[in-house]
């Protein structure tokens, strides 16, 4: 009995999920906790242009001459591939979007898709996406951004100052020496911090307007904060 419980709690109608946080705030494990447990599709934007572009497809033809100019991937087509991705069948019963939308265009985009979408046991065509915020201080995503490491032999990722490695600088696995990425260093981050806060401020402005945005406190362990999650989704799930 408690094996079909669980299965038929993950095989509910959630409808689509919006998880918006800066870098560091934990939104993409957030984002993979949330689709294992409703076995709901995860979808970055980052990981449509990625597939689009080592299969080959026309749309990742189009959008890697773009990469390769050095420019942006115009929304046209990042919409494109969003879209593809959104009328594959796993998507019936929900989703989750990881970065995605990005921009207020984008987030009218979506509305629009999603007012002539019927998702399984959908009542109301028209319900607003459920948007949650993980909110982190400005303070702690420092510490979690430039305190990271990694190896470069196995992968491995620490943290000098939540999860250090046994020898100061050597990974546990191989004792490989640990590496910072040029993306972790102070003065990249506040500068992508900044641009983040610019960028989601207008489309936080946008979904709180349209109702169903929700924020909770992502300082929390990530269970905790994963826990919260859920308990916001199941609350307001189709």
């Amino acid at each position: 009995m408690d094996g079909q419980a669980t299965l038929n709690e993950r095989m509910v109608t959630v409808g689509s999920i919006i998880l918006l946080g800066a870098p560091g705030a934990g939104k993409g494990t957030q984002a993979k906790k949330i689709a294992g447990h409703y076995s709901i599709p995860h979808i970055s934007t980052g990981d449509l242009l990625r597939d689009h572009v080592a299969r080959g497809s026309e749309l990742g033809k189009k959008a890697k001459a773009i990469m390769e100019r050095g420019d942006l991937v115009p929304d046209d087509l990042v919409l494109a591939m969003v879209e593809e991705r959104l009328n594959r069948p796993d998507c019936s019963r929900g989703f989750i979007g990881d970065g995605f939308p990005r921009t207020v265009k984008q987030a009218e985009w979506l509305d629009q898709y999603l007012s002539g979408k019927v998702f399984e046991n959908q009542r109301d065509r028209k319900l607003a996406p459920i948007v949650i915020n993980i909110a982190v201080g400005y303070n702690q995503l420092m510490r979690r951004l430039t305190g990271r490491r990694s190896c470069p032999t196995c992968g491995r990722i620490y943290n000098v100052y939540s999860q250090p490695p046994s020898v100061d600088e050597l990974c546990d696995v191989d004792g490989g020496k640990l590496e910072t990425r040029r993306d972790d260093r102070e003065e990249v981050i506040a500068e992508r911090l900044k641009a983040y806060e610019a960028q989601t401020r207008p489309l936080t402005e946008y979904y709180r307007a349209r109702g169903q945005y929700f924020e909770i406190d992502g300082d929390q362990t990530p269970d905790a904060v994963s826990a919260e999650v859920t308990k916001i989704i199941d609350g307001h799930r189709l």
